[in-house]
């Protein structure tokens, strides 16, 4: 491989420094998730063109508040974001484009001054607490996030997300997540958890309360 495709080659390593960041209201990225994207603002189809020129890597940034702007008029963005890689890439005649995005990790940013037209961040890779998640948190998960999924077929047929047990509880959790839960602000806070144990926790209970919000029923018993 030439010098030139080394540095081509997809790399969220390569990309920490002057990481680029796509700001979302609704969209928190996980690691080990695919996430569809339609790029169409002028700035992001930059942003696009200079990732696949280049590492092939951004950040995925949760707006809490969108009229929360600083003295660029930019909104406030949350310190954790969802860091991936492209890994599909359809251009389409306009100039716009749909991309899918691999969650590689959880970086902490700390943003650069801003060189338009899109912002960038220094990033650092976050890893997980090295607690163990005791099977019983993770059977409690799998219970609620089954009962969640089989309620929302219920009432859509379409739903087909199959809940994996075959996957550690952590990742097992993010999955859940980005699948299932409703409330951008509750993915976010997934997201900002360190402790594999608290996440799991986290994703069950907000299960348990999505489903009888939505569907007026529970399931389980926290542990």
């Amino acid at each position: 491989m030439s010098g030139e495709e080394e540095k081509r080659k997809p790399s969220l390593e390569a990309a920490l420094g002057e990481l680029p960041l796509f700001p979302l209201s609704e969209v928190v990225l996980f690691p080990n998730v695919l996430l569809p994207l339609h790029i169409f603002e002028p700035r992001y189809r930059t942003m696009l063109a200079d990732c696949l020129a280049s590492h092939g890597a951004m950040a995925i940034v949760h707006v809490e508040d969108p009229t929360d702007v600083d003295e660029h008029g930019e909104p406030r963005i949350a310190k954790i974001a969802g860091a991936g890689r492209i890994v599909g890439h359809e251009p389409l005649p306009d100039g716009r484009a749909n991309i899918v995005l691999r969650g590689v990790a959880r970086v902490e940013i700390e943003e650069l001054p801003l060189v338009g037209p899109y912002r960038r961040a220094r990033a650092k890779i976050l890893s997980d607490d090295s607690a163990i998640v005791a099977e019983p948190e993770k059977m409690a998960l799998l219970s609620t996030a089954s009962a969640f999924a089989a309620a929302v077929r219920k009432h859509d047929p379409s739903f087909s997300f199959e809940i994996p047990t075959n996957m550690s509880a952590p990742v097992l959790a993010d999955l859940c997540a980005h699948h299932l839960m409703v409330d951008p602000k509750a993915r976010q806070a997934v997201l900002e958890e360190r402790d594999p144990t608290e996440r799991v926790r986290i994703v069950a209970s907000e299960l348990i309360v999505q489903q009888k919000t939505l569907f007026g029923t529970g399931s389980g018993v926290l542990h």
